[in-house]
């Protein structure tokens, strides 16, 4: 059963605990790491007889194979899954940025362009459960940002092929090429680059702790997005909302992975009561109740406090990757929320709807990261560079200056390269 605690009257490091993810993977992923870059495919191929206990006799999908799944998904899934990328666009187009130029006296030049990425690499799970919606989520701002060549990476099923759901998702979105290969061999694939996967320049994508530390691995090799997971929510309410649905906003994450984290801040004791009578009651009736089961007794806790400033306040500090805040007029506390990875704002806006279809980006900061963190967006597939161009006179009212500065720092050679020039 999910604990209620009060706040002021259980240690602090009780409220603001949260689920580790599993411990000692390094070192194998450092093996499995160091083994693809030395074999390349075939390590690839041995990795998935072991973990996922399937003979490949290739690693790319095949225009067949895409193919083949659509025919068998249904139309309303593809008629959805085109409104969703209508919405993921609309939204991430907006955040589109352009370079800017300053131009100043004496023909002084400065600016900053903007460049995509030429490779994006996306890791899409397909362990416990399918998630076609983070096909979307990931390779549609991708591909808006301008990324020339979008690449995915998913662990296939037991039949040697990729479910068909991820693969209408891959073509829907316009992924350009997709391989069969998961965990943290096929980050280390991206990364590296094998005989059949390209290496890329970015990995971004949720995984398991597995995916999760080979991404740590390989940053500095490659660009990552964050370090993605477990799944948390919180619901930030007073104490008018419907239990029924604070009940169901919580399992709609708990239900995820046994390592997910569900928790509502309320400041009122007979809804904490209330929300934990109805999470018993519905946890009876979802398809992985034993999966929900798991996250809610391990990690699931309602906190209540005394207003609903502090409740607030206990929010900010747990910063959640996802945060639904049930009051009547949310709009009033939005400028309060200051971390948190997405806000769901209002009783009748579960944190669902942003999974799948509202626009904006269900890949967000876990772990408290939402302090420092943002959402994927556009601006993981760019980068951004600085030029200046300065003509012989205006560096010569400037000379002297950086040669002062740079003589303060005990570089001679920095102050040389500013008054060469000027020596006759």
């Amino acid at each position: 059963m999910i604990k209620i605690l009060k706040y002021g009257e259980v240690k602090n490091e009780e409220i603001f605990s949260r689920c580790e993810g599993l411990s000692k993977v390094d070192t194998i992923v450092s093996d499995i790491i160091d083994n693809v870059k030395k074999n390349g495919d075939r390590a690839l191929l041995e990795y998935e007889e072991k973990f996922d206990k399937v003979q490949l006799e290739s690693l790319q999908v095949t225009v067949e194979e895409i193919e083949e799944a659509l025919t068998k998904v249904d139309n309303k899934f593809i008629e959805v899954l085109k409104l969703a990328k209508a919405n993921i666009a609309e939204y991430h187009e907006k955040q589109l940025r352009k370079g800017f130029e300053i131009k100043k006296e004496n023909g002084v030049v400065i600016g900053q362009k903007v460049t995509p990425i030429e490779k994006a690499g996306l890791y899409v799970p397909g362990g416990k459960a399918a998630y076609p919606s983070t096909v979307l989520m990931d390779s549609i701002p991708a591909k808006i940002a301008g990324c020339k060549e979008v690449v995915m990476v998913t662990p296939p099923m037991k039949d040697g092929k990729v479910n068909p759901v991820i693969l209408a998702a891959a073509y829907v979105a316009g992924v350009d090429k997709i391989f069969k290969v998961g965990g943290a061999q096929a980050i280390a694939a991206l990364a590296y680059g094998t005989e059949t996967i390209p290496k890329v320049d970015k990995i971004v994508g949720p995984g398991n702790a597995f995916v999760a530390e080979a991404k740590k691995q390989v940053f500095g090799k490659v660009s990552i997005d964050m370090i993605a997971g477990p799944s948390e929510i919180l619901v930030v309410s007073d104490g008018n909302s419907n239990p029924k649905y604070v009940a169901a906003d919580l399992l709609s994450q708990a239900e995820h992975d046994q390592m997910a984290s569900a928790v509502l801040v309320t400041d009122s004791m007979d809804l904490a009561r209330a929300v934990q009578q109805q999470i018993e009651f519905q946890l009876q009736k979802l398809d992985r109740e034993d999966i929900a089961r798991v996250s809610i007794d391990t990690n699931g806790k309602i906190i209540v406090a005394d207003d609903l400033q502090k409740v607030i306040d206990i929010a900010n500090e747990i910063a959640p990757e996802h945060l639904e805040l049930c009051v009547d007029d949310p709009f009033a506390y939005l400028d309060k929320i200051e971390n948190a990875g997405s806000i769901f704002m209002g009783r009748n806006c579960p944190e669902a709807l942003g999974d799948y279809l509202a626009g904006p980006n269900h890949t967000l900061p876990t772990s408290g990261t939402a302090k420092f963190s943002s959402p994927l967006s556009c601006d993981d597939f760019v980068k951004k560079t600085q030029y200046t161009y300065y003509t012989k006179e205006a560096l010569s009212k400037v000379k002297d200056d950086i040669a002062y500065f740079a003589t303060l720092e005990g570089l001679t050679g920095h102050a040389k390269s500013a008054t060469i020039r000027f020596e006759e």
